[in-house]
């Protein structure tokens, strides 16, 4: 979502002689201006460390199984007490094997599940 600005006052090249402004031609002027967002995911590390592949795309598993969009958007991240995030489909894995954070080794529970 791009907001447009429409910039009246043109910017006018000044220049200092003997404590006097003086001003000259215009430099240039801003005609219109397109502002531009980044976003992540509120995470500490991007890369889920049980599959090695960025929070904010689907686990292996599921670009493996060549699940539709919709399937994909359960493969959401999760976060542990300990703050550290992994994939949904990645931790549930996990927790089958070993009850314990990959990362830190502390016990494993579920502070939040975001999409």
């Amino acid at each position: 979502m791009a907001d447009d600005i429409d910039m009246e006052k043109p910017v006018e090249k000044s220049t200092v002689s003997n404590d006097c402004v003086v001003k000259s031609e215009k430099m240039f002027s801003l005609k219109r201006w397109n502002a531009v967002a980044m976003w992540s995911w509120d995470v500490e590390c991007e890369i889920c460390a049980i599959c090695r592949v960025q929070v904010m795309d689907a686990c292996l598993r599921c670009q493996a199984e060549n699940r539709n969009d919709k399937e994909q958007e359960e493969c959401v991240v999760i976060w542990g007490e300990c703050n550290h995030s992994f994939h949904n489909c990645c931790m549930k894995l996990w927790v089958k094997q070993n009850n314990r954070c990959p990362l830190c080794q502390q016990e494993w529970s579920v502070q939040r599940i975001g999409k």
